[in-house]
């Protein structure tokens, strides 16, 4: 029975140092194999892998996928005309050297990342001082995200970590300069606002004159065009006049004192003192003497 038990905890033992030997990759991580503090191994490849029981060898597992950088807080920078602005960045990076990545930080995450905060910030100083606001919000902001991309890449290789992107979540002016910002583009939209409504006033005066031309133009010609219709009838209804009273002298002057006594004598009070042998009544002493003779 004894020797059973000591068979049983031989085996246990031995399982216990088999299992201790084994370990396995996962797709998603780097393994560091580590001989009495010193790295051995670097493993990339997934699957089942053998090492010497502990303390002999050690080993360390590193994330291999793509890690995000997020500052909590924008921070604060200078730009080339001394005004403040806040940037909010993010990156994108991964571990390219497992090696140099545990040498650095002793495979501390946390550190890794406050180590790549400080060159990101480093390098978005760098790129903010020397562009204005204008240039870092919208006109330059893909040539800065670059520019800081590749300065960021450049120190990240000697930690061992690739760069995969950086980019610009969010720049805004800092509270205390908003006003004057506000201020600023309010008076540039009330200038732009005035240009247009004096130009527009310059505008309606000019239609306005024009049209005001055009309507005395139009009415100078009308009357002009009305008068010479006018003289043309006047001068065609004298033509005609003369014309039918030229073939009987004598009844044209008969109507013309009929026109003369309609004229005269358009009111029962109307009063003429003339000479009753004026040539003013010749044609009413013919008709009385007619009138008699009957």
């Amino acid at each position: 029975m004894n020797r059973i038990i000591s068979y049983a905890i031989v085996a246990l033992i031995a399982l216990t140092i088999l299992f201790s030997t084994l370990f396995v990759v996962d797709q998603r991580q780097y393994a560091i194999v580590f001989a009495l503090g010193e790295v051995k191994q670097v493993i990339s490849e997934p699957g089942l892998h053998f090492k010497l029981p502990p303390p002999f060898q050690n080993v360390l597992f590193l994330d291999k996928r793509i890690l995000t950088l997020d500052t909590p807080e924008a921070d604060r920078f200078i730009t080339a005309e001394k005004m403040n602005i806040l940037v909010d960045a993010f990156v994108k990076w991964h571990i390219t050297e497992p090696k140099l990545y545990f040498v650095s930080f002793g495979g501390d995450e946390r550190r890794a990342q406050d180590r790549l905060s400080q060159i990101v910030k480093a390098a978005l100083n760098d790129e903010i001082t020397k562009r204005t606001v204008r240039e870092v919000i919208s006109g330059e902001r893909g040539k800065v995200m670059e520019a800081i991309r590749q300065k960021v890449t450049d120190e990240a290789k000697q930690i061992g970590v690739e760069i995969i992107d950086v980019r610009l979540k969010r720049v805004d002016y800092v509270e205390q300069i908003d006003a004057s910002v506000y201020d600023r583009m309010k008076a540039e939209r009330t200038r732009v606002a005035n240009e247009l409504r004096s130009t527009g006033s310059a505008e309606s005066e000019k239609i306005r004159a024009d049209a005001d031309r055009q309507r005395t133009v139009l009415l100078a010609e009308a009357y002009r065009d009305a008068e010479n219709i006018r003289g043309e009838g006047d001068a065609k209804a004298s033509q005609i006049y003369a014309q039918a009273f030229g073939q009987n002298p004598e009844f044209y002057k008969f109507y013309r004192s009929l026109e003369a006594y309609r004229a005269s004598f358009k009111s029962r009070s109307d009063v003429m003192v003339v000479d009753p042998n004026s040539e003013f009544f010749k044609y009413l002493k013919s008709s009385g003497t007619a009138k008699g003779q009957k």
